[in-house]
């Protein structure tokens, strides 16, 4: 049953209509995180070192020419953006290749899934303006399970804990509202429905991973009481790559 509030959002179930915008949303919602990706990237006190050094080195092997040095400081400033957009453009590949190639198989036809799409009301026509899926877990297969950053098993030094029960816990994904929607409350609605729907299942948590430029979905998250329980920063991408990206990958979870 859809769910309103005072905003007139409405959050159902995922439908095949809904495929496209659905596709759409997802891959805006990954590729906008490039951009703050690669200028914390930039900033980052040893690249910073190193695109200084680049920089006298092209204008001492230019013969004191500061178009030089401007030139291989930018070549500098294009191959860190170069890994970052890797980075993100490779899990968003390696999405559309799983999960997502099939979401009613992969989340509609399992009960203990779920896919929901959020709508609004723009001109008398219903919008979709977000998005969240959840699938169900065991803790065992949290210890085997593929990380989609990093094509193996989680970084090390996290510790699992042991859930009451069976072990259950659910896992969310794919949390995106589109920019003009944000800060009005939709996306606490989407990760409440999350929630409810663990608690109908019986699950003893509910984890997630973010990656460390998401700094708005993650001050979300602790704010309904998510805690980081490790962290890695190794990606699916060449290890140069994720070294070059200094992009952290965090698992958080909430007790529920």
């Amino acid at each position: 049953m859809a769910q309103k509030n005072d905003l007139q959002f409405s959050i159902r179930e995922y439908g095949p209509s809904d495929e496209h915008v659905v596709m759409s949303l997802f891959r805006d919602g990954v590729i906008e995180h490039v951009y703050p990706a690669f200028f914390k990237t930039l900033s980052h006190p040893d690249h910073v070192g190193v695109a200084l050094s680049i920089c006298m080195a092209g204008y001492v092997l230019g013969g004191s020419s500061y178009f030089q040095a401007l030139l291989f400081g930018s070549a500098w400033a294009g191959l860190l953006y170069y890994c970052c957009h890797e980075i993100y453009q490779g899990y968003l590949t390696r999405r559309l290749s799983t999960d997502l190639s099939d979401i009613r198989a992969n989340y509609l036809e399992n009960p203990d899934n779920g896919f929901w799409v959020a709508e609004v009301d723009v001109d008398g026509q219903p919008k979709v303006v977000g998005m969240v899926a959840l699938k169900g877990e065991r803790a065992a297969e949290e210890e085997e399970r593929f990380d989609e950053w990093n094509g193996g098993a989680m970084g090390g030094g996290s510790e699992l804990v042991q859930d009451a029960g069976d072990g259950s816990f659910g896992e969310l994904s794919h949390m995106v509202v589109v920019f003009p929607w944000r800060r009005k409350n939709l996306a606490s609605q989407l990760t409440r429905k999350a929630l409810d729907f663990c608690k109908e299942r019986g699950y003893g948590r509910l984890v997630l991973d973010g990656s460390s430029p998401q700094t708005a979905a993650i001050a979300l998250y602790q704010k309904f009481g998510f805690v980081q329980t490790s962290s890695h920063s190794i990606t699916h991408a060449n290890r140069w790559i994720s070294k070059l990206a200094r992009i952290n990958v965090m698992r958080m979870e909430k007790h529920i």
